[in-house]
């Protein structure tokens, strides 16, 4: 079966890595691609963040032409914009929400509020379109808020904020000077919860829902968890915040009400359903819902996981508009049937960012080092934001370069062979945190 995987990051090329691992993997290629994926597969240029009729047209034309049968959407944008629903097509599975499921990410408005219809825990929040008269409730507030763009800002969009001063930096950042463009048009102003943050991501193929092994990620740029926000810039797995009791409760109160949710709705949820979870002392509420892999936790989840990822997502997926060229419906793999075990070993994943990121950078700067850190025990380095030059030079290309991974024991060998790793990489101005996972490791 030949696949084509959408999307440029380090995700991406964990996830192509682990189904290239797959015996039912043909030709493997990407679209757009990194610098690292064209060692696994074939990067081609068909895809570069903006979905139109032209793109859906060329990725269409691409499929058929190379007898693609699987295409593995890896970014919220796609998503968002309907492409999932635009390249299903009789013989071909596509793995991704539809558009309709991909709004509980695209819209926080619209997720806080069936979030609320549904009974599901969440922050207390209020949704505002006008500035003024958001300026003047988070003026009012006497409790520390988060306010949050509510359509998709690359996992920007939401600022902590411990007093009304930078609440009201925050709106005016948000909604006056349109620092994330049309996502700040609306804006969800929301209870700060105190706690620890996790992320949870399961499998959902409509109606059965299988959880992933917990994660939890570091979204600060600076250690200590100081510093803006970022896309994220570490993680690990498993986390032993999230116990068989807790899971069970996450699962009850909130997983299996959010697609049951979706199906009053008419929406059939397909794909990941990732709950970004805040553990307070009243139990765990949802931060945020996304509707694809998180990024960076799909490279620790990925480093893992011991089942087949080509079948397990042909699973969720399920046969598409019809199994023509795919085998009979009743052969196809279901999702309480695929290998869904783990490796019992820690994995921890270090982004190495450039210079001034999350704010701005250069990028062409040559990176070392890397076949050095991939020589190590238990290590594996994914590329994020890394492209080649036409004499073949490995360089950067965005905020987030490399995510540097690695398996170990415990957690705190994973995190010391990762940061080993790092060390042997180098480009300039290269930036990253040395101690992912310290909230659990003190």
């Amino acid at each position: 079966m030949n696949v084509l995987v959408i999307g440029s990051g380090g995700r991406e090329h964990a996830l192509g890595w682990k189904l290239k691992q797959s015996p039912r993997c043909g030709k493997l290629f990407f679209t757009p691609g990194n610098g690292g994926t064209s060692f696994l597969g074939t990067n081609v240029a068909l895809f570069n963040d903006k979905v139109d009729t032209k793109t859906v047209d060329a990725i269409d034309y691409f499929c058929r032409q190379n007898q693609v049968e699987l295409i593995v959407i890896g970014p919220e944008d796609p998503l968002a914009a309907g492409l999932a629903d635009r390249l299903a097509k009789p013989g071909r599975t596509v793995f991704g929400p539809v558009a309709a499921a991909a709004r509980l990410e695209a819209d926080k408005a619209y997720c806080k509020q069936l979030l609320r219809n549904a009974s599901i825990p969440t922050a207390e929040a209020r949704i505002f379109t006008n500035h003024s008269a958001a300026l003047a409730y988070v003026q009012s507030r006497e409790t520390p808020v988060v306010v949050k763009a509510a359509g998709l800002a690359k996992g920007k969009g939401v600022v902590v904020c411990d007093d009304a001063a930078q609440a009201q930096d925050a709106v005016n950042l948000i909604m006056r000077d349109h620092a994330f463009g049309e996502a700040g048009d609306t804006i969800v102003v929301e209870e700060r919860l105190v706690g620890q943050e996790v992320s949870l991501l399961a499998l959902v193929d409509g109606r059965n829902i299988f959880v992933l092994e917990p994660a939890q990620d570091h979204k600060q740029i600076g250690e200590g968890d100081v510093g803006p926000n970022t896309g994220g810039m570490g993680s690990y797995s498993p986390t032993p915040l999230i116990d068989d009791a807790l899971m069970a409760v996450i699962e009850s109160q909130i997983l299996v009400p959010t697609v049951d949710a979706l199906r009053r709705e008419g929406v059939e949820y397909r794909g990941v359903l990732y709950a970004g979870l805040m553990l307070t002392a009243g139990g765990p509420k949802v931060l945020e819902f996304n509707c694809r892999f998180g990024d960076p936790e799909t490279q620790t989840l990925m480093l893992r996981l011991k089942g087949d990822l080509l079948e397990i997502m042909l699973a969720v997926a399920g046969p598409g508009p019809s199994s023509a060229g795919q085998g009979s419906p009743a052969n196809w793999p279901k999702l309480d049937e695929v290998d869904l075990s783990w490796d019992p070993r820690c994995s921890v994943c270090v982004v190495m960012a450039s210079g001034g990121y999350p704010g701005d950078y250069k990028k062409g700067i040559p990176i070392t080092g890397i076949e050095a850190a991939n020589a190590l025990e238990g290590v594996r380095v994914f590329h994020a934001g890394t492209t080649t030059t036409r004499d073949g030079t490995l360089v950067t290309a965005g905020g987030r370069v490399l995510n540097v991974c690695a398996v170990g024991a415990d957690l705190k060998e994973a995190q010391a062979r990762a940061n080993a790793a790092c060390a042997k990489i180098h480009f300039e101005g290269a930036q990253y945190r040395r101690d992912i996972g310290f909230r659990v490791m003190k």
